[in-house]
């Protein structure tokens, strides 16, 4: 059974989310939504979700599932605006808890911080098989490239990759977050790219230069045009050329609000005495 899918591109973080779901059924899971977040003003909107959560209603779905391919730190997840507006389970790999435990240390989290992922609704376990009103899913373990908890969700005869693989002609995920590792992320990809070569991938970001966004593209296109993991690019030339461009990235502008948000299952901080929230800057790291 092949899902019906509808990407939503966020301009802002250039991050595309998905509703993806039996249409006969009318159940549906969404991916990797935003939040809106302005970093100079500390203003946070729901302008994206609010697109998901009106194409949701509009197509009388239920959501089942708010899926997480991993710890984003570009922008922050909307999964508990969603949640509240139109319900579902906010789900990641399990192995979130290795990046709590990382981050714990990093924002100074208190001892009311739990770093056993139970901010989450499901945790899946590596290979899982889930269900999408009749169509079945199963989650493909990528992780310890870009961040220590990726997955990928294989649908039917799509795969939505997370922070792995990018569109052909921008190439791969950095690997220069605490916890990342280069060969990993090729090990992860190359598990991505042994699916049949019809299979098709739905990026999580594009990046893309004089020409359109897009987001979907095919195992087989990636494995000739790719320009990192092209089927002429061993383990330890990807390395090197990973390493290479990971050294002269900045880091992302968002990057301590989504992750300080993002390993709480996309929880804002409560309000302080005054009720204001607040979120930490850390400084010199």
């Amino acid at each position: 059974m092949k899902p019906t899918i509808q990407a939503f591109f966020d301009e802002c973080t250039n991050t595309i989310s998905y509703v993806v779901f039996d249409e006969l059924q009318g159940h549906c899971a969404v991916i990797d939504s935003v939040l809106n977040y302005n970093a100079k003003s500390g203003k946070i909107s729901t302008t994206s979700a609010d697109y998901i959560i009106k194409f949701i209603q509009e197509h009388q779905l239920t959501l089942d599932w708010i899926l997480e391919t991993h710890v984003h730190a570009d922008h922050l997840s909307a999964s508990q605006y969603i949640k509240k507006i139109v319900g579902g389970k906010i789900a990641i790999s399990k192995h979130i808890t290795k990046v709590q435990k990382i981050f714990k240390h990093v924002f100074n989290f208190g001892k009311e911080f739990s770093q056993d992922g139970s901010q989450f609704d499901y945790l899946f376990d590596d290979e899982e098989i889930f269900n999408i009103g009749r169509i079945s899913g199963q989650t493909l373990f990528i992780g310890g490239g870009h961040t220590p908890a990726d997955i990928a969700y294989k649908i039917a005869d799509c795969v939505f990759v997370g922070d792995t693989i990018f569109m052909p002609d921008v190439g791969t995920a950095r690997c220069d977050f605490v916890g990342g590792d280069a060969g990993k992320l090729y090990d992860g990809i190359q598990k991505i790219l042994a699916l049949p070569d019809e299979t098709k991938l739905f990026m999580c970001h594009d990046y893309p230069q004089n020409r359109d966004v897009q987001w979907e593209v095919s195992v087989l296109e990636q494995k000739i045009k790719n320009i990192h993991v092209n089927n002429t690019i061993n383990k330890q030339k990807f390395i090197a050329l990973r390493q290479e461009k990971d050294n002269n990235l900045e880091v992302p502008a968002l990057i301590y609000p989504a992750i300080q948000v993002n390993v709480c299952a996309g929880k804002l901080p409560e309000p302080e005495d005054n009720q204001i929230r607040y979120l930490k800057m850390p400084l010199n790291i």
